[in-house]
């Protein structure tokens, strides 16, 4: 038995075909882990779902997923790329979309710690893991909706123990489904999306921070494609730019082997993340 984790899919159901072929991958017996993201701006996001609900796959909300929920109930207006019509349309969508809305935002496995974005600084991983089930909850609840159409904002745009509300989830979901850069004392920057090495002034990457709490617990995510493969003794990120014509990878979690496919990409997409 292995388990694996697989970085952000967007829809890109043909390179996850190659990538189970790669890994010999055995639904009796092997485990996959989804980093969130699991549709759009690809081309066949409806089989993505399709084959992880058949499966019961294992996966983790990302952005996008979220997006795809509020945009099912009306809360939302499309986005330039969205690509999820055909999931909307389709004959069993409310059965895909209601599996999707009851997945974690964060998950344990292997000793691993698993988000699609990022933790702030101020979280241990069992405080994170707290807090997401905070935002589970929310989605789950038969008053789900209210959540979602009050999810979309970027404040409050750092962590306070006090916060109550949505605000408190919205800093929450935030952080998992959307972090990349923030400051030494945790706001979050959501404008920059490239390269890490250079950041808006007075802020890193959020697993550089020094002395975050969730320091020495392996942390494994996606959702940074211009971050590309990262791997340290307790940060790894899985986002390999596969909608971009990169590469789809996986992390086999008991040996820390990678395994990657190549991806053709689209073709005319620009990087809207």
């Amino acid at each position: 038995m292995s388990t694996y984790a697989i970085g952000d899919l967007q829809g890109c159901f043909e390179a996850l075909q190659q990538m189970l072929a790669l890994i010999s991958f055995d639904p009796a017996t092997d485990r996959i882990y989804l980093l969130g993201d699991l549709v759009n701006r690809g081309s066949d996001s409806l089989s993505v779902l399709r084959w992880a609900h058949k499966h019961d796959i294992q996966a983790i909300l990302g952005n996008h997923d979220l997006h795809l929920l509020a945009l099912a109930e009306g809360l939302a207006t499309p986005l330039p790329g969205d690509t999820l019509h055909a999931i909307l349309a389709a004959p069993d969508r409310e059965t895909l979309l209601n599996w999707l809305r009851h997945l974690p935002l964060a998950a344990s496995a292997a000793d691993y710690l698993l988000v699609h974005a990022g933790l702030l600084p101020q979280w241990t991983t069992d405080q994170a893991l707290e807090l997401a089930a905070e935002v589970e909850i929310a989605l789950r609840g038969d008053d789900y909706r209210v959540f979602l159409s009050h999810m979309y904002g970027n404040h409050p745009a750092s962590w306070h123990e006090d916060l109550t509300g949505m605000a408190r989830l919205r800093v929450i979901t935030n952080a998992m489904t959307r972090l990349r850069f923030c400051t030494p004392d945790g706001e979050m920057d959501f404008k920059a999306k490239g390269d890490p090495r250079h950041p808006p002034v007075g802020f890193l990457p959020w697993f550089e921070v020094p002395n975050r709490m969730s320091a020495g617990c392996p942390i494994v995510f996606g959702h940074w494609s211009a971050l590309g493969l990262y791997l340290d003794s307790d940060c790894i990120a899985l986002d390999t730019g596969c909608l971009w014509g990169g590469q789809l990878s996986a992390l086999r979690l008991e040996d820390r082997q990678v395994f990657q496919v190549e991806c053709a990409g689209l073709a005319g997409t620009t990087r809207w993340r």
